[in-house]
């Protein structure tokens, strides 16, 4: 519990998880290594963790009456054991959001099916042709699993990808539709567009090829944020 794992925290936010009042978690860590993901430092160095669960039970023990809701994010929240720090999390009243790129399926699957999460985003980070290029991991039909799983439990959630153009093009988020409404998603879907900072993974520039909206699948309601 005294393990220094939480890179930081955001203590107040109204954006992160839809209709409450929430604090961040940032844990360090993942197991991708996305080319477009800003997220430098709390990716490679783990070391630079400032906060251990005990360092977060205190800081909401100070947020009770205050906010609705703690959101778990990354980095790869599940890279760490995260039961423990849920079943507390929830004793003290909050609500919970995982933000997630569904790969530790087994350890999402356990955390739903004991009601320790409330809500969950999963990145779907491109489609099976592109996935290792995207994430430099080869692991997709884990991801597929994990979604499949979180659409058909019950539990509230959101599915979303980062669209960078020269990456991803318009019949590559029409894959992602096709394979989504295929699994039974009828949530919006998100898509967030690529944003330009000094602590990305890899020298990556603005994007340069145009991005066509009018040519996407009309079968999910997009939303871009």
């Amino acid at each position: 519990m005294n393990q220094k794992r939480v890179h930081d925290i955001t203590p107040f936010t109204t954006t992160d998880y839809p209709d409450h009042l929430a604090s961040v978690l940032w844990f360090s860590g993942c197991n991708m290594r996305c080319v477009y993901c800003y997220n430098r430092d709390i990716v490679l160095c783990p070391e630079s963790s400032l906060y251990s669960y005990e360092d977060i039970f205190e800081f909401l023990n100070r947020r009770q009456g205050l906010l609705d809701g703690v959101v778990l994010s990354g980095g790869e929240a599940l890279e760490h054991n995260l039961f423990e720090l849920c079943t507390i999390i929830k004793s003290m009243g909050f609500k919970i959001k995982l933000d997630t790129n569904g790969l530790h399926t087994n350890a999402l699957k356990q955390l739903i099916l004991h009601d320790l999460l409330d809500y969950v985003a999963l990145d779907f980070k491109a489609p099976k042709s592109k996935f290792y290029n995207i994430t430099k991991n080869k692991e997709y039909e884990r991801f597929e699993e994990s979604l499949r799983f979180v659409i058909g439990c019950g539990i509230a959630h959101e599915v979303r990808t980062t669209l960078h153009s020269d990456l991803l093009n318009v019949n590559d988020i029409n894959e992602i539709i096709n394979t989504l409404v295929a699994l039974g998603y009828k949530n919006s879907y998100f898509v967030q567009n690529f944003l330009l900072t000094p602590t990305h993974l890899s020298n990556i520039k603005e994007p340069i090829h145009p991005f066509d909206t009018s040519r996407l699948s009309q079968d999910l309601n997009i939303v871009f944020r």
